[in-house]
């Protein structure tokens, strides 16, 4: 089968190898697919850059969010059969940018039959670190106002969307017009050109003065300093990455001066944590899939070859929602 390999760190265009080799056998609690669809990531970037948490052995494959079809399973798995169409977290080092991949059988969920290949493998990560970060973690209620930095990308519009399903009102921030209107697609109320305008002054003025009461900030850097300066009374930051490649420092007396909660959120840790949480939580997306609450934006799907400059253009933040690979 044809993968795309990482044998040295670095960016995309340079290290990955596209090679001829043996399928994986599925261990204890893994599952071997054929790849339909594998959603691209910020993280995947940084994995193949090793600036991610996790840092898979070399060589390894990357592309974690996956939906194929079932070829193999391994040992200790009753609830899925071969064929079934299912979507789930790759078991690195065998990841999704690639023909057949193995994934981590707890995880693996069947996908209905409604739902694309493209949808049901840009379901997990983004749409999951929304629901976790909006819901379990910010608490986030109806008529909030909602701040969601990166509007137009994978992680921001799922938020975006996932927060107006829970009745908030969103404002999106993002780099230029074309996302502008992106944004404005997605749902959100209010969209603030970080080009071309003062986010500060323009968030305070759609609020009335008050500020937002939670902010979703995937961008770290200067984002977060901003978040600070429009954040409400008793609001609530979530920190979910550093997109920007600057990692904040935060002043613990101005949080302490203004009253707000500052809220780390680190997906992967429930898979160890609270394994169960993540099941309900695809549950729930699927259901309001299907109900058409929610849709991922899918801006692109590349096929095998292109992939490294797919990559390459998602590191620079020149995409908009899911660029999905499909082999």
């Amino acid at each position: 089968m044809k993968v795309w390999q990482v044998t040295r760190l670095g960016e995309p265009a340079d290290v990955l190898s596209l090679q001829e080799v043996e399928a994986p056998a599925p261990g204890p609690g893994e599952i071997r697919v054929r790849v339909r669809a594998t959603a691209a990531n910020f993280p995947d970037v940084l994995m193949i850059r090793g600036q991610y948490q996790v840092q898979p052995p070399l060589p390894f494959v990357p592309g974690v969010e996956i939906c194929g079809d079932v070829v193999a399973i391994g040992e200790g798995l009753t609830h899925l059969e071969v064929g079934q169409r299912v979507a789930g977290m790759a078991s690195m080092p065998h990841g999704g940018f690639a023909e057949e991949a193995l994934l981590q059988g707890l995880f693996a969920m069947p996908v209905p039959e409604k739902v694309s290949d493209e949808h049901a493998a840009s379901l997990t990560i983004a749409y999951q670190t929304g629901w976790f970060g909006l819901h379990r973690r910010a608490h986030l209620q109806e008529g909030e106002w909602l701040l969601v930095h990166a509007a137009a990308g994978g992680v921001g519009s799922a938020a975006v969307q996932l927060g107006k399903a829970a009745g908030a009102r969103v404002i999106g921030v993002v780099g230029g017009p074309d996302k502008v209107e992106v944004a404005r697609r997605l749902g959100c109320d209010e969209v603030v050109d970080r080009r071309s305008e003062d986010v500060i002054a323009r968030v305070k003025e759609i609020t009335g003065g008050k500020g937002v009461d939670v902010v979703y900030d995937p961008v770290g850097g200067e984002a977060y300093q901003q978040s600070t300066k429009c954040v409400a009374f008793e609001g609530r930051i979530v920190v979910v990455g550093f997109a920007s490649g600057e990692i904040p420092s935060p002043s613990l007396n101005h949080a302490l001066v203004k009253n707000y909660s500052i809220l780390g959120l680190h997906w992967g840790l429930y898979a160890s944590k609270d394994p169960m949480s993540l099941l309900e939580c695809h549950q729930e997306l699927v259901r309001m899939l299907e109900a058409g609450t929610i849709e991922p934006l899918v801006s692109e799907t590349v096929p095998l070859e292109d992939l490294p400059d797919a990559l390459t253009r998602l590191g620079a933040g020149e995409t908009t929602g899911r660029v999905v690979l499909v082999p």
